[in-house]
């Protein structure tokens, strides 16, 4: 589903990314870990080409990211293209970005309508779902301001859900949450996972990890230190760097 060969990003003369190769399957839940400043987020945001990558090659479902290959070369897909390959990717940040002057049931209704140019009955439906599939069918006549951040978390994961993607992408989904709020916006990922949804998941929860991921990877300073079954690289790490970190979070 996702295939990183070399990838690198800088932001000026500051390098982020220094050759990132990766690959998640179908199915699987990647979660990521590592310090802050890693590179994680920025890797998260190449993926649907949020920020455009400086050497390497990125695939989501057998398709080049952002860019087209001819002898060789790579040439940049236009604005339209690239969102027309967003519209495989699920994204839901670590802010909300609810619309605050609409409803939850038209947040989420908002991108099949607008994008797609679904029919809104259908759309209805499926949202209506969507939002009862989060536990929140009674909130859908309900402003943002008037839910709690995981309520809000959920139903910016139910409008990503929406545009019936491939691939969801979560940049440390309950890192905004206050502690007693974050077991239920898991809990939803969990049975997205457990669905069979392909996730990439950058998070701090290391339970989540250990109990859902399929895989675990662990990112320093811009590379992928160590990799392997979460449960194995939690207890018994075999880099140093991955130790120190791991000691110092668990």
């Amino acid at each position: 589903m996702v295939r990183a060969e070399g990838v690198h990003k800088s932001f000026g003369r500051l390098e982020v990314l220094k050759g990132i190769d990766l690959e998640v399957r179908q199915g699987e839940v990647m979660c990521v870990v590592g310090p802050s400043g890693s590179g994680k987020s920025t890797f998260l945001r190449c993926i649907n080409h949020l920020e455009k990558i400086n050497a390497g090659r990125l695939w989501v479902n057998g398709h080049l990211v952002g860019y087209r290959e001819r002898g060789g070369r790579l040439y940049e897909l236009r604005d339209r293209e690239v969102a027309a390959q967003r519209r495989e990717i699920g994204m839901v940040f670590q802010r909300f970005n609810l619309f605050p002057h609409k409803t939850v049931l038209e947040n989420v209704m908002g991108a099949p309508v607008w994008v797609k140019k679904q029919p809104k009955d259908q759309v209805r439906e499926r949202a209506l779902a969507l939002l009862d599939r989060v536990g929140l069918s009674e909130k859908a006549r309900n402003y943002p301001a008037q839910l709690s951040g995981g309520q809000q978390q959920r139903v910016a994961i139910a409008r990503a859900l929406a545009m019936e993607p491939a691939l969801m992408l979560f940049d440390e989904p309950t890192s905004a949450l206050d502690p007693e709020l974050v077991g239920e916006v898991l809990e939803v990922m969990k049975q997205l996972a457990l669905d069979g949804m392909t996730m990439l998941v950058v998070t701090h929860e290391m339970g989540f990890a250990r109990e859902v991921g399929d895989s675990l990877v662990f990112m320093d300073d811009g590379v992928v230190v160590e990799r392997g079954a979460p449960r194995e690289v939690l207890a018994n790490p075999q880099n140093e760097r991955t130790r120190n970190f791991l000691s110092k979070v668990l």
